[in-house]
């Protein structure tokens, strides 16, 4: 599904991996995308990448976190753009995490981002085994979502979004 956008006239970063995760203000292009919310029914592998991220949190004596239908949202717009472009990237992450200021009642935002894991077990391990990703998973947080897409090769991107109200 391509969502319109107006695409950043910055360049891509280089990746070095299929695994990122952000925490801090990206520069946007003042032409930044505009985020087109579509309500979106859970996929089984969004809700055992919760259910994971849930179980290790409590595991190490931290809150759960709850879902939140804005967050999906924001998630999957960002997905989205990432199989529409082929890769996995925060851009336009200001603009996502702003807008969860703002209209989630969001004081801070942090995102994981990951491609071509086939399962739940296997994004969440590797996000654990990533100690800016786990930071984020063990953050202080009160709400999270995530959203998993396939591409038209049978990849999955997904985007993980965590905020603190």
């Amino acid at each position: 599904m391509k969502l319109p956008i107006k695409l950043p006239l910055l360049a891509l970063l280089a990746m070095l991996s299929f695994l990122s995760c952000s925490t801090h203000n990206l520069d946007d292009d003042a032409e930044a995308i505009e985020l087109k919310l579509v309500a979106q029914q859970a996929k089984l592998i969004e809700l055992e990448i919760l259910e994971l991220i849930n179980d290790h949190r409590i595991s190490q004596g931290l809150n759960p976190l709850e879902d939140m239908d804005i967050v999906k949202s924001v998630a999957f717009s960002h997905t989205d753009y990432m199989v529409d472009n082929g890769e996995v990237s925060h851009d336009n992450f200001f603009k996502r995490s702003n807008y969860l200021k703002s209209n989630a009642g969001a004081k801070r935002v942090s995102e994981n981002v990951a491609y071509g894991y086939s399962s739940a077990e296997s994004v969440v391990r590797a996000w654990l085994k990533s100690e800016a990703h786990k930071n984020n998973l063990e953050g202080d947080y009160t709400n999270f979502d995530v959203s998993a897409e396939k591409n038209e090769e049978g990849r999955w991107f997904y985007t993980n979004i965590f905020i603190k109200k």
